[in-house]
């Protein structure tokens, strides 16, 4: 590759981690907490990258005329057009953000819940209903004896997905980033159970079903829907 297309390649790199830190897009690949990282990348590329081509732009114009003729001869007849292939995807990511994990990435990747580092889960807050994460939902479905779910409606919020005749709520757990990405999923029943296409994002209410999340199926618990809303998707999809 061509010192020219190295350096080009550098600044638009670095260009494209500025705009998805700048505009949120990041949040489709990382946790917040990376944006600093993003957004110093980024700029450290941009930097390098415009210090290059003003150092090769200086050198170009102290050249001496025929050895820069000669360079042009020999560059005509070695030119590197193939490396500019490694810029659509850079340019892609500059005109199309690619979407967060959804359904897709559920149903290639096994659903797990987290092992608490505890069997004992404090008390649910009241209120008629109680906005819980799909993780926190999930894991003291699966693992609190205690059933402090038991008879507390609550409220969901995820992705539809589909698997063997269900109609699942799923949302991406990440540790660092989307690589690591693994689907917590709920399975949701009764006469209210909604029918949307996968990707749809909902605000699902509801009460647990005992007893129905186990190693057996995943822990996918049972959620027995009293209402649902249409959401678009939050601005951070994945759960931590």
């Amino acid at each position: 590759m061509r010192r020219e297309t190295q350096n080009i390649l550098l600044v638009l790199l670095g260009g494209a981690l500025l705009k998805i830190g700048i505009t949120g897009d990041y949040l489709q690949y990382v946790k917040p907490a990376q944006l600093p990282w993003v957004l110093a990348g980024g700029g450290v590329m941009v930097a390098l990258g415009a210090v290059a081509i003003l150092r090769d732009i200086r050198a170009h114009a102290r050249q001496p005329a025929g050895l820069e003729a000669n360079t042009a001869h020999h560059g005509h007849h070695h030119p590197a057009r193939s490396a500019w292939l490694l810029l659509l995807p850079v340019l892609a990511v500059f005109l199309v953000a690619p979407p967060a994990l959804g359904a897709d990435s559920v149903a290639r990747t096994e659903a797990r819940a987290p092992a608490p580092a505890s069997a004992a889960f404090p008390p649910l807050p009241g209120g008629a209903v109680v906005p819980l994460s799909l993780t926190e939902f999930v894991t003291r479905a699966g693992w609190d004896s205690g059933g402090s779910l038991n008879g507390k409606t609550v409220q969901l919020t995820g992705f539809v997905t589909h698997a063997h005749g269900s109609i699942l709520l799923a949302r991406m757990v990440i540790t660092c980033c989307a690589a690591d990405a693994y689907p917590l999923t709920v399975r949701l029943t009764g006469p209210a159970t909604p029918a949307y296409p996968d990707d749809t994002w909902l605000r699902v209410t509801g009460q647990a079903v005992p007893g129905t999340a186990s190693s057996a199926n995943r822990y996918t618990p049972d959620l027995t829907v009293t209402a649902v809303d249409r959401i678009t998707q939050p601005p951070d999809p994945y759960e931590d």
